[in-house]
């Protein structure tokens, strides 16, 4: 059996981490959801840069919109919708089959607004109408800011996907934040049935301390991280709190692995795919990543809980690791940033391109 397709049977969903329009031209993402079991996918201004930067497949499409007075941010978002419904399309199926657990696609607000949440918030419900697809989820980052804009999307009923966490105490704050939504919205006697999934990045972890921990601890903070805001996830799904908001008809939020690609050249390609492999989870994995493991990954145990030893071993070392989350996540959303101006440049410069040539 496919080593995706025993990792789906196990429980955890496997998305697709990028979005190109030659992918869907192709009909590769087709073939992906067909023959690999990819059941969702997410996008961010880093796959949204590359796409449009690396291949022809929006030269057409941009003169165009530019003919129609558009450019700059409103460009893009016509872009990466006329992109994302096209995915969301072809993932229904799996959205109807599964009554809304799984097919979903994201796509995320401007980094550019990331600690303003009004704007955050307007931006996730423009976006969300925009789309007209029951299955997007609309990605806003867990930072202090981006809080508040999460639980009043949640409250007017758009499906978020949480970005840019880093740790099991940044993971809590966000499942907070969903649960005062719902919460709300049960008060407010309206349908609390509103999807969410909280996004944990990993591999970040290991390439932070690479060079300041012993050779042992290599590429083993990530996976220790994980296992900790496993832990507080089940927690949460057995809490009184939880369920009794899973009585009122709302969806647990689930828990989503992010930054699954392998960094080290000298570990295992399919490192952190294998070792987080737990059921009613998801892993977005690259695209390079789920061709390798669907080649030679295998699916064993289950991921477990047990993180307090390499924890304390990490400790003695010297890592901070809640300093360190806090950080992760403001370097993640400087690069956020830096990807959005890389791609408006992009944008421009193939605009003025495209346009003498028309």
């Amino acid at each position: 059996m496919n080593p995706t397709k025993k990792l789906h049977d196990a429980g955890q969903s496997v998305w697709l981490d990028n979005i190109t329009r030659d992918l869907l031209d192709s009909r590769t993402l087709k073939r992906y959801i067909e023959e690999l079991s990819v059941t969702g996918l997410t996008s961010n201004p880093t796959i949204f840069d590359h796409a449009i930067k690396n291949t022809s497949a929006y030269d057409r499409a941009i003169p165009e919109k530019m003919r129609g007075g558009v450019a700059g941010e409103d460009l893009f978002f016509d872009l990466a919708l006329e992109d994302i419904t096209r995915a969301a399309d072809l993932f229904l199926p799996v959205f109807e089959s599964t009554n809304g657990v799984d097919g979903w696609v994201s796509l995320e607000v401007s980094p550019m607004i990331a600690h303003d949440t009004a704007s955050t918030i307007k931006a996730a419900k423009e976006l969300h109408q925009r789309a007209r697809r029951p299955n997007l989820l609309i990605k806003i980052p867990g930072t202090k800011e981006g809080l508040p804009a999460i639980e009043e999307a949640i409250f007017a009923g758009i499906p978020i996907n949480v970005t840019l966490l880093f740790s099991s105490d940044q993971y809590m704050a966000a499942a907070e934040a969903y649960l005062r939504g719902i919460e709300r919205r049960i008060a407010s006697a309206l349908n609390p049935h509103v999807a969410s999934v909280a996004s944990v990045f990993i591999s970040r972890w290991d390439v932070a301390v690479a060079d300041k921990v012993p050779a042992q601890l290599r590429n083993q903070l990530g996976i220790a991280v994980a296992k900790q805001t496993f832990k507080a996830y089940r927690d949460l799904l057995d809490s009184n709190r939880c369920r009794r908001t899973l009585n009122f008809g709302a969806r647990a939020q689930r828990l989503l692995w992010a930054s699954t690609g392998t960094k080290d050249p000298q570990a295992s390609d399919t490192l952190y795919v294998e070792a987080l492999a737990a059921p009613f989870t998801v892993n977005t994995i690259p695209e390079g990543t789920l061709k390798v493991f669907a080649e030679h990954g295998k699916v064993a145990a289950t991921l477990g809980t047990d993180s307090e030893e390499t924890l304390a071993r990490f400790a003695k070392a010297d890592v901070d690791v809640a300093a360190l989350a806090n950080q992760l996540q403001e370097d993640g959303a400087k690069s956020f940033v830096k990807s959005w101006n890389d791609l408006m440049g992009v944008l421009a410069a193939k605009s003025a391109v495209l346009r003498k040539a028309s």
